[in-house]
């Protein structure tokens, strides 16, 4: 079995382009005793890296190359499986575009390659090199701002701490997280995150549930989130709440009990966000299309939670336009570091600007994720970088500012 990896750096501002061509000579020298095939493509700024070989030997390599100071911004464009080999001679090619124009590289490639010019034109290795080449590439681009240069600050959001005895006896808990907007410095909502009597993990608390009595009871719950937000003074703040899809068509009078639960602990509905989550077939959409039109009417906001991870997102945000999307963490998860994922995302941004709908990164853990993700567009982000959940209270936020 053959591997094929594609990806691209920036040279490191310290590498001293004077070198390029010895370290060429040995990463020939290397590639041809571990059988593996390499073409690399400079531009005056940026690497652009085709490895061919045995699965393992490839992954090892790119372990070792996304540790290399001598560059920077590797991104991961594309990981395949072939038949056979697109370049067939071992070692490692240089084509240089400050030396040569676009259309002679793109020759040259085609030359050391085992398929023909008219059949090259529809391989996906060979488009990542045109794109390259040709430079389209960089208007895809999103510069991120530099990690380093920034750092964090805690600050307690003002809020009343309930004592930890007025939550005994729930068949629930709720722990809040924020969705901030971080360099505007403030708090978008809090979403109500879902554990179990004793704290336990959501998987846990509904696996404890009857299957007969899922739909009733993931309804009927949100009625302790919402009276937590009532005991800490959310005040004027939003709050996000899931909820099954079918919840809503199999509960009889779904919206009017969600609608007495927000007037009971004195919230208006303009307050309430109701986060639809992926996780679940919507077997009966007529009903499920009334249920949202209920809502809406009623002032409660509608978002699709985990977009990209479920069975229904494109359908449902074609049928439905929800106010906000909140894009899963598996594809935000290391995205400075990942051309595919980067795809979509600027993708799902460009198409919810046109739409007017608001986007939210969760599950964001690291300073280049975020960095990566504000420089794409995004405003708004949940995730440990800035506050972990906090079971019957709201945590602290780190807050970030630059550093000098």
């Amino acid at each position: 079995m053959l591997s094929t990896l594609i990806y691209r750096s920036r040279a490191s501002r310290t590498f001293d382009l004077s070198l390029l061509d010895a370290l060429v000579a040995q990463s020939q020298v290397r590639n041809m005793t571990l059988q593996l095939t390499g073409i690399l493509i400079f531009d005056g700024s940026h690497f652009l890296q085709v490895l061919e070989g045995e699965p393992e030997t490839v992954n090892q390599l790119y372990d070792a190359i996304c540790d290399d100071p001598r560059h920077d911004g590797v991104v991961e464009l594309m990981r395949d499986y072939a038949a056979k080999r697109r370049f067939i001679n071992m070692g490692m090619a240089l084509f240089d575009l400050r030396h040569d124009k676009p259309g002679a590289v793109l020759r040259a490639v085609i030359k050391t390659g085992a398929l023909r010019y008219n059949l090259a034109s529809d391989d996906r290795v060979y488009k990542f090199i045109r794109t390259f080449v040709e430079g389209r590439w960089k208007k895809q681009l999103a510069y991120s701002s530099e990690p380093e240069s920034w750092g964090f600050l805690s600050e307690a959001p003002p809020f009343t701490s309930p004592p930890e005895q007025s939550f005994l006896g729930q068949p629930c808990q709720f722990a809040l997280q924020p969705i901030i907007e971080p360099l505007r410095g403030q708090i978008s909502s809090f979403e109500a995150l879902i554990r179990g009597p004793n704290g336990e993990s959501p998987q846990d608390y509904f696996a404890s549930i009857p299957p007969d009595k899922l739909h009733e009871t993931d309804l009927s719950s949100k009625a302790w989130a919402l009276a937590l937000a009532k005991n800490i003074n959310i005040g004027s703040h939003k709050i996000s709440i899931n909820l099954l899809p079918m919840s809503l068509v199999k509960v009889p009078n779904a919206v009017d009990i969600l609608l007495e639960q927000i007037d009971r602990n004195g919230l208006v509905p303009e307050q309430v966000i109701v986060e639809v989550t992926e996780d679940e077939v919507i077997s009966s959409f007529d009903e499920f299309s009334s249920a949202i039109r209920q809502l809406r009417s009623a002032g409660i906001g509608l978002a699709i939670d985990d977009f990209g991870a479920g069975f229904a997102g494109l359908s449902l945000l074609a049928k439905f336009q929800p106010g906000k999307i909140k894009i899963d963490r598996s594809i935000v998860t290391d995205i400075h570091a990942h051309g595919p994922k980067q795809a979509i995302v600027q993708a799902i941004v460009k198409c919810c600007a046109e739409l007017e709908i608001s986007v939210v990164a969760e599950g964001v853990e690291t300073v280049e994720e975020w960095c990566w993700l504000e420089a794409a567009g995004i405003r708004r982000f949940q995730g440990f970088l800035f506050a972990k959940p906090k079971l019957n209270g709201a945590p602290a936020i780190c807050w970030p500012h630059r550093r000098g």
